[in-house]
């Protein structure tokens, strides 16, 4: 978790000579969150999209080496595409420094991904060199929401509990 937020500071860098606006949010920073011990999805989905994503029109997932077993990640991204009463959030996702380039996507950011870019709704990125680099990215996610939203993926139910990481092999 460290590493993610030493991260977000360097993105919050990066944009603060730019038009955007980055408002990091971390959910499930802790587990006194009121919705976290509901099964109820609906309701879930709702939460996340009001204490999180109300003011957002972008996701963007930090990807360590055990993001893609992480339930809440996985909540966050299903919220993020929910599309009907809001307008689904841009998706994209950015490979820390220490992952060389690699990492395993979690299944909902894979699910919505190939690696030529086409005919998917997000993105995923090696970590940016610049800021201009990183605003690009941003404006792409932004403009998907209205040019790519037919292509989300976003049927799979949500992850109930942290999956065993295929990296280090526990469950967190």
């Amino acid at each position: 978790m460290t590493e993610i937020r030493a991260s977000v500071g360097i993105l919050e860098g990066f944009l603060s000579g730019t038009r955007y606006i980055f408002i990091p949010k971390v959910l499930g920073a802790n587990d006194n969150d009121d919705f976290i011990n509901s099964n109820d999805t609906d309701y879930v989905m709702r939460r996340i999209r009001e204490k999180y994503l109300g003011d957002s029109t972008v996701t963007i997932v930090l990807i360590d080496s055990c993001t893609h077993s992480r339930r809440y990640v996985d909540w966050e991204i299903k919220s993020s595409l929910r599309q009907g009463e809001y307008m689904p959030n841009g998706l994209m996702g950015i490979v820390l420094p220490s992952q060389n380039n690699r990492a395993n996507l979690p299944p909902r950011l894979q699910a919505n991904w190939n690696p030529e870019h086409r005919d998917c709704y997000a993105r995923y990125w090696s970590y940016p060199q610049t800021d201009s680099q990183l605003s690009d990215w941003i404006e792409d996610a932004h403009q998907a929401r209205r040019t790519r939203a037919h292509l989300i993926v976003n049927s799979q139910e949500m992850m109930k509990y942290n999956a065993r990481c295929q990296i280090c092999g526990v469950t967190h």
